[in-house]
């Protein structure tokens, strides 16, 4: 199964393909997979990064035929061209790009474009002939689909995986599609039979330190100063700073705070879920927690009481986030 089809597509059957989007990890996963499809399996791989290669390097590699097939696929990593930000000295290149473009039926070859930008320049000429020539992907991922994207990327793969599995995959990757796809990668080099189990996530994908904070946080507010304590402590000997910690305690907190004012709002789980665009599990464990809103507003009310004394250089020792946290 290609993956591209996963994401909005403006023309699924153009091989040429301009991948656009904000997020080069999840970008350049998606393209390596498109150009390893069997369709392109005898063609020869060409990759040119238009910032450190340059432009000249990439007119010919789009205009001089291969030396050992008929044709090949052409990956153009940095397309600057696209952007707002090109120099004056390329307006030649730049006319051979657009006569190229503007003759794509004609070329042998399959191009793909990987452009990992928030924003290109749309009102460029060149910008509109290969946006209106190529296939253009959008590989939109919300905070509340990123586990249903996930899974079907695996399962696009051949690759099977738990509910559970998932569950944890997702959770200890932060919600976050680059650091899910990075983990992902562990997990298909150490799964058996391309089967991703509870198990192997457990052994080969650590806790992340969003979720290392959470449990301190959470031992706390259930009262078990003892266990936030050790785990505090090993956070800090591990070189996490207090201000850090705190930013990730605030978040935290103002996630269950919000969860907990909408909730008294008359909204439901999945209304939630979908005016807060996070992930479905964090707004299901807040809507468990039985703090109430007033303590929460302190706490976060102290938390950056806190921090902002850790910035201004008031408060440099640790025991400070400690007594915050005994305190909880």
């Amino acid at each position: 199964m290609n993956l591209l089809s996963l994401f909005k597509n403006t023309n699924n059957n153009n091989p040429h393909t301009l991948i656009w989007g904000d997020d080069d990890f999840l970008n350049d996963y998606l393209a390596r997979s498109y150009v390893k499809d069997e369709r392109f399996a005898s063609l020869d791989h060409v990759i040119v990064d238009c910032e450190n290669d340059g432009l000249d390097e990439l007119i010919a590699a789009l205009t001089e035929s291969s030396l050992f097939s008929n044709q090949k696929i052409i990956t153009v990593k940095q397309p600057f061209f696209l952007t707002t930000k090109v120099a004056k000295k390329y307006q030649k290149q730049l006319k051979q790009l657009q006569d190229i473009f503007s003759h794509l039926k004609e070329l042998e070859d399959v191009v793909v474009i990987v452009a990992s930008y928030e924003k290109i320049d749309r009102r460029k000429k060149l910008t509109k002939t290969i946006m209106g020539s190529f296939n253009v992907v959008d590989p939109l991922v919300r905070p509340y689909e990123v586990a249903a994207i996930a899974k079907a990327l695996i399962k696009a793969e051949g690759y099977t995986i738990s509910q559970s599995a998932l569950q944890i995959l997702v959770e200890r990757s932060d919600q976050v599609m680059d650091t899910i796809l990075s983990n992902y990668e562990k997990l298909k080099m150490a799964c058996v039979d391309k089967k991703i189990t509870e198990e192997a996530v457990k052994t080969n994908v650590d806790l992340s330190l969003a979720q290392n904070i959470f449990a301190i946080l959470e031992a706390a507010l259930n009262q078990n100063y003892q266990e936030a304590i050790i785990r505090l402590n090993d956070q800090l000997r591990e070189g996490t700073n207090a201000i850090q910690l705190l930013a990730v305690f605030e978040n935290q907190i103002e996630l269950l705070l919000v969860v907990k004012i909408l909730a008294k709002r008359g909204r439901s789980e999945p209304q939630i879920v979908k005016e807060l665009g996070v992930h479905p599990y964090r707004v299901k464990l807040a809507l468990r927690s039985r703090i109430q809103i007033n303590k929460l507003e302190n706490l976060l009310a102290e938390a950056i009481k806190l921090e902002y004394n850790y910035k201004n250089g008031n408060y440099h020792d640790d025991n400070f986030i400690k007594m915050y946290i005994l305190n909880v």
